[in-house]
C-alpha cells in the first residue's frame, strides 16, 4: 500500500473516530421508532437558531426525526448552538488521551466550519455529518479534500520547516 491508501485509511479512521465522538455525546443515536414527535425542532432561547427542518432535510440525507434527534443531542451539548474550536478540542481530546490531539482537531474543526466564522452551527455540524455518513463518494473525497487543504488554495502541500 502506498502513502497515498495509507493518507485514505488514515482519513477514514479520523471519520470513525469522529463518528464515535457523537455516539458517545447522544448527539448520533440510533433513532428510536417510539419518537412520533411531529413538532419542527424545539428552539429555545439560544444564540443561534437553526434553518427550518425543511430547509435542512434538503441540504442533507437525513429524514426530519433524525434531525430532530441531532438538534436535541447538539443542544444538549451545545446550548449556544454553537461550538467554538476550543469545545470542540475538548471534545476531542477526550478520545486521544496519551497524546495531543489538538492540531488534528483544529484542522477538522475547519472542515466543519464552512462559513470560517469561527464556530461550528447546527446546520454546519448535519451538512457535514451527512457527508461523511450518507455521501456519495466524490462528496466524501471533496469533504476529505477540504480538510487537508489547510489554507485553501486548492492544493494540498506538505509544508517544510526551515
Amino acid at each position: 500500500m502506498g502513502i497515498q491508501g495509507m493518507e485514505l485509511c488514515a482519513m477514514a479512521v479520523v471519520i470513525m473516530l469522529f463518528i464515535a465522538v457523537l455516539k458517545q455525546f447522544g448527539i448520533l443515536e440510533p433513532m428510536s421508532m417510539e419518537d412520533t414527535s411531529d413538532s419542527d425542532l424545539e428552539l429555545s432561547s439560544v444564540r443561534h437558531q437553526p434553518e427550518g427542518l425543511d430547509q435542512l432535510q434538503e441540504l442533507t440525507k437525513f429524514t426530519k426525526k433524525e434531525l430532530q434527534s441531532l438538534y436535541r443531542g447538539f443542544k444538549n451539548e451545545c446550548p449556544s448552538g454553537l461550538v467554538d474550536e476550543d469545545t470542540f478540542k475538548l471534545i476531542y481530546a477526550q478520545f486521544f488521551p496519551q497524546g495531543d490531539a489538538s492540531m488534528y482537531a483544529h484542522f477538522l474543526f475547519n472542515a466543519f466550519d464552512v462559513d470560517r466564522n469561527g464556530a461550528i452551527c447546527f446546520e454546519d455540524f448535519v451538512v457535514g455529518l451527512s457527508i461523511l455518513l450518507r455521501g456519495t463518494v466524490h462528496e466524501k473525497l471533496n469533504w476529505a479534500f477540504n480538510l487537508y487543504d489547510i489554507n485553501k488554495d486548492g492544493y494540498i502541500t506538505k509544508e517544510i520547516s526551515a
